[in-house]
């Protein structure tokens, strides 16, 4: 990245590099940080967010590792000033998968390019069971993208936690939802596949977003 950004012209930020004043403060009523947490600046002040991410299955409570998850890498672990492991709140909660929707209330996206060519449909974030089901996936809205992303999942076989109810209820979906941060329904959704093997995957997501097994 940092050859790429030389390359390119552009700045590379690594996160854990920023001091205190590069961090907002988030407290809110009704989430489920026991002290709120810390947002990096850089993703509040752009002009635009372009969010890039994967497709996988997530075993560390998670579930599932798509765009709402990928928000977990824009809070500070720990911070000068503050004698506290966020991360450690986080990973041990049970209600991680609410907490990780509550972090997307606090910031906007422009696009989410998730990369689901080959991933985990079991395991992961690291390591699992491989799928190919080689289609790229774009959107706007971080709660459509990952219930497609789920659709994906489930097409494929995965692991109960993901594959079971209904998709709009699972926890990660149903908190985001609640916020407002994206669309409250599968029916607000619609698929535009860009090719052949892309309409073969948007029918395979469908079913599965109209309740399919």
């Amino acid at each position: 990245m940092t050859n790429l950004a030389r390359e390119r012209g552009f700045s590379a930020i690594v996160l854990d590099e920023l001091d205190r004043n590069d961090w907002h403060e988030i407290q809110a009523p009704g989430i489920h940080w026991s002290r709120g947490f810390l947002l990096a600046n850089v993703f509040a002040r752009a002009d635009r967010v372009v969010q890039t991410c994967c497709l996988k299955t997530h075993r560390y409570g998670g579930h599932f590792s798509l765009s709402l998850k990928n928000a977990v890498g824009l809070v500070a672990k720990r911070v000068p000033g503050f004698n506290y492991d966020f991360m450690n709140e986080l990973h041990s909660s049970p209600r991680q998968r609410s907490m990780i929707a509550e972090i997307n209330k606090f910031y906007r996206t422009d696009l989410i390019v998730m990369d689901a060519v080959e991933e985990f449909s079991t395991g992961g974030p690291d390591s699992g069971k491989l799928i190919r089901p080689g289609v790229m996936i774009a959107g706007t809205d971080r709660v459509a993208v990952d219930a497609v992303g789920v659709a994906l999942l489930r097409s494929f076989g995965t692991v109960p936690d993901v594959i079971n109810g209904d998709i709009f209820g699972l926890e990660q979906i149903a908190r985001a939802v609640e916020l407002g941060v994206g669309v409250a329904s599968a029916e607000r959704i619609t698929l535009l596949p860009l090719d052949q093997e892309g309409e073969a995957a948007a029918r395979q997501i469908q079913h599965q977003l109209d309740g399919g097994r």
